[in-house]
């Protein structure tokens, strides 16, 4: 039903061939280009086709997993009109055929991890996913703009993460002002966040839980899944061009009652002869809880008062039009888990990799190698990387919230881009395989959709 609303609203919107002028041919008719009629006549409808298949092959005697979906976005935005955008947009996503994500695995009792992200994951029963993502008004002056309503956002912490069908979107009012020459600030405050594989909104304290919790850092399951109080999220954003080889950048995210992160980081490229550069990054990320970090009762909050994550990152490499080498580095301290959403977006840290996290844990060391290659001017993009992860042991509760095990992740990562008859086509395989490092003293629940797992996605994407 969802679905038919959005799409009839769409219509609505869409401007009727042969509208802009008269019955009479004969009688031409004047057009006010200045008009709110005229703004929302020459507006664009645009759209986007996604098909995703997925499967996940588990260590021999695990439950395996594969789950094939088809969605269509459709987004209409007017032209100005005094400086004035409006913009709607929806979203539909279905279950075109899959294995049975619910049914728990025999020894585990767990379900699918990956594949069930592909549609509604607060309501598994259902085939289909729709949402209406985006309704906002935009005002824009000279170089700024500003926007009120349900929109998407793409920083540091809150993002698309669109590794799915569809992306996290947000509900609030955000500002972009560039009317300082080399400088971008990019500021706002969220009222309702509607996370990646799900179709409801939720205010921000709402939205905390919505994917899996873990355990309190006492080895206790986290129940703070509907207990964590918190209506807003103020975001600030500052990235200052110095010359074309510096680059520097701070965040700040205040989540009222829960947790603060801050972030700085600055980028350096060192040009070489012949378009060649070598480049290199530092990252450093404090977070602090704010008041009881969401719940008094620390058996129900999200943010331990006593946690005080400090992450330290770094990356070095070269490039040119076709090639990229970096190794990568990050260290998470021992004074706490690095706790973020991940309902909220994936974590800026260098050495991400798409399929797993580091959020949730503490006392990290990751180092992680990556190769790109770009050929036919760049229309095929290929990369393969590889990263080794140093975890806090399973039974370390403190510094481990998932039971993960250390790990070696390898991705490797093949997209063509069309063109001429089909340009808007492109298209995506994704192969990922994650290893037992670590001790898991025979816990296939630390096994299971987490490690010794390969995973296949070919993903077709249609932009028209």
């Amino acid at each position: 039903m969802k679905g038919i609303i959005i799409i009839s609203l769409l219509a609505f919107l869409m401007p009727l061939p042969g509208s802009a002028q008269q019955h009479n041919d004969s009688q031409l008719q004047t057009i006010d280009t200045t008009s709110l009629l005229h703004a929302f006549k020459s507006g664009r409808l645009t759209g986007h086709l996604r098909s995703f298949f997925m499967t996940t092959q588990n260590e021999s005697g695990l439950t395996d997993y594969y789950a094939d979906a088809l969605g269509v976005t459709l987004r209409y935005e007017t032209n100005k009109y005094h400086h004035v955008q409006f913009a709607i947009g929806g979203f539909s996503a279905f279950n075109i055929a899959s294995s049975n994500l619910v049914k728990p695995d025999a020894i585990t009792g767990m379900v699918s991890r990956y594949e069930i992200g592909l549609f509604d994951i607060t309501n598994t029963s259902k085939r289909s996913l729709c949402r209406l993502e985006e309704l906002y008004l935009k005002y824009t002056l000279r170089q700024s703009s500003i926007k009120v309503g349900r929109q998407f956002i793409n920083t540091p912490f809150i993002n698309l993460q669109d590794g799915r069908m569809n992306a996290t979107a947000v509900e609030g009012v955000w500002g972009e002002l560039n009317e300082i020459a080399n400088v971008k600030v990019q500021i706002g405050w969220l009222w309702g966040i509607s996370p990646r594989s799900t179709g409801a909104w939720y205010n921000p304290g709402k939205s905390i839980g919505l994917y899996s919790t873990g355990v309190n850092p006492d080895g206790t399951k986290s129940d703070y899944t509907n207990n964590i109080k918190s209506d807003g999220i103020a975001v600030i954003g500052i990235a200052k061009t110095l010359n074309d080889n510096l680059k520097l950048q701070a965040w700040d995210i205040f989540t009222e009652h829960v947790f603060n992160t801050a972030m700085m980081q600055v980028d350096i490229t060192l040009p070489l002869k012949l378009n060649n550069y070598l480049f290199t990054a530092a990252q450093i990320i404090k977070e602090d809880a704010i008041s009881f970090g969401g719940n008094e009762n620390q058996c129900k909050t999200y943010f331990s008062k006593k946690s005080k994550p400090l992450s330290f990152g770094a990356k070095a490499g070269w490039r040119n039009r076709q090639w990229e080498i970096s190794l990568n580095y990050n260290h998470i301290t021992s004074s706490g888990r690095y706790l973020f959403p991940r309902e909220w977006g994936v974590e800026p840290f260098f050495t991400f990799l798409p399929r797993e996290r580091t959020e949730g844990l503490g006392d990290v060391n990751a180092l992680m190698a990556r190769v790109n290659y770009n050929i036919f001017k760049e229309r095929l993009k290929t990369s393969i990387a590889a990263g080794y992860n140093s975890l806090p042991d399973i039974k370390n509760y403190i510094l481990n919230k998932y039971d993960l095990p250390s790990y070696t992740q390898i991705n490797g990562d093949i997209k063509y881009i069309f063109t001429k008859d089909s340009k808007g086509l492109e298209t995506e395989f994704l192969a990922v395989a994650k290893l037992k490092q670590g001790e898991t003293y025979g816990n296939e629940k630390s096994v299971f959709n987490k490690v010794n797992m390969i995973q296949f996605n070919v993903i077709i994407n249609y932009h028209f």
